[in-house]
């Protein structure tokens, strides 16, 4: 079933999935932001916040190919295991090299109950809280 789930989601974030957040995310899902303390809980709040990172995580380091811009942000690595997902992210952003994972907990429906984003160095932290910060101010 995970496999199955996880695919929902890399879809999602190729355009490809038509229910897109609404229906992947469960109604009481919680999101840990790796530069906000407090965890966000409800599907709002979480799909105001994976919104903001996909505008943000896309970084500057696109790719022009037939035409469409590319975004450097990439998966690199998936565990998967029950019902849980680590997915390994490489991108840059000003410049910098930011690599990170999205640990997402499914729910026994197939719908995303916990979204955990973790990230290193230290300087992508620094230019991720700026850059969301920005893009929520923007989304709100």
């Amino acid at each position: 079933m995970i496999k199955e789930n996880i695919k929902k989601w890399h879809d999602h974030t190729h355009g490809n999935f038509p229910g897109g957040l609404d229906e992947l995310l469960a109604d009481d899902v919680i999101f840990y932001s790796p530069v906000v303390f407090t965890p966000q809980k409800g599907k709002d709040l979480t799909k105001l916040y994976l919104m903001a990172a996909g505008n943000t995580f896309g970084g500057d380091d696109t790719k022009e190919a037939d035409g469409l811009k590319e975004s450097s942000f990439h998966y690199t690595k998936e565990v998967l295991t029950g019902n849980q997902a680590i997915l390994e992210f490489e991108t840059k952003i000003e410049g910098k090299y930011i690599n990170g994972v999205d640990i997402i907990t499914f729910n026994d429906e197939g719908k995303i109950s916990e979204f955990k984003v973790m990230i290193r160095p230290l300087q992508a932290v620094n230019i991720i809280h700026m850059q969301m910060q920005r893009m929520l101010e923007e989304l709100a």
